[in-house]
């Protein structure tokens, strides 16, 4: 590794580990993602519970939780402590409750949602604090459809000195459109689209990270067309090509990830095709990004 690189991640892997009263953290990776045991979400969770997976949230940005059996109440629930719920923009059309929105594929889907490394909802004004998505029917063969995580405070860090410099003080362009490509979006669908800058603060760390994205990223604003993609395929590149940036999560029935949608991508690894998975995402609404 190139010495800037070997130092952002040196700061990661020789942190502290942090120790928990209420419950066990089982880091996934090195630098993001931890697997959470001893905590029963279908029952109400105490102050110091909470304040103990907020800590967790913000260190890891990814947390599983196993072998939780939930109802879509307790589901929301536990969402809600972290926030509002953000309601689906067609949950009218489809007649669903308007807070959970079905993940599901089988032999009869032609694409599943999140294929690319991406961030959910960055062509919104104000994306998504994070998401919890609740698994409860893997693949039939017992394996596939696993999801990747990507730490974008790392993904930044381990730009060169004059990388970073130069991203900051650019802005991009999010779309909502993109993710339709091939595809007519229905009717009643506002399409969003959004001006964020290249590189953020997280609002509750205020560490610097990486805020684009190839699910949603169209182009970025003070630069030519060739410029911009041009740079945005080395960014898009320099996250699906960084092995060390991510972890990796292996569904088993009945688990939930709560991942923080602000400093994260990921990715669904569709390989089970024609078996079929299912779960049901909640997701708390989050604020502007800002530089």
């Amino acid at each position: 590794m190139e010495n800037h690189v070997l130092a952002a991640v040196e700061r990661l892997t020789t942190r502290p580990q942090e120790h928990y009263d209420t419950f066990t953290a089982h880091p996934l990776s090195p630098v993001i993602g931890a697997e959470i045991s001893g905590l029963d979400l279908s029952a109400e969770l105490s102050d110091k519970q909470l304040a103990e997976i907020r800590q967790a949230f913000l260190t890891h940005h990814v947390l599983v939780f196993r072998d939780q059996v939930l109802s879509a109440e307790d589901h929301k629930r536990f969402a809600g402590y972290f926030g509002e719920l953000r309601l689906q923009p067609l949950a009218d059309v489809d007649g669903g409750d308007p807070a959970i929105l079905e993940i599901s594929a089988d032999q009869n889907s032609q694409f599943v949602a999140g294929e690319d490394w991406h961030t959910d909802g960055t062509a919104d004004a104000e994306p998504s604090l994070g998401s919890m998505l609740y698994i409860t029917r893997t693949p039939e063969i017992g394996s596939g459809g696993d999801t990747l995580w990507a730490n974008m405070h790392l993904a930044y860090e381990m730009l060169s000195p004059s990388m970073q410099a130069f991203l900051d003080g650019l802005t991009a362009i999010h779309d909502g459109l993109i993710p339709w490509q091939g595809y007519t979006p229905p009717p009643e669908y506002v399409v969003p689209k959004s001006e964020h800058p290249v590189v953020v603060r997280h609002p509750e760390t205020g560490r610097k990270l990486l805020f684009v994205n190839a699910g949603f990223t169209s182009h970025i604003v003070q630069l030519s067309r060739h410029e911009s993609r041009a740079l945005l395929d080395m960014l898009f590149n320099h996250v699906a090509g960084q092995p060390v940036l991510s972890c990796r999560v292996r569904w088993t029935p009945n688990t939930l990830v709560f991942w923080d949608n602000r400093c994260t991508q990921h990715h669904a690894v569709w390989d089970y095709y024609p078996h079929s998975r299912y779960g049901q995402r909640v997701t708390v609404n989050g604020t502007r990004p800002t530089a």
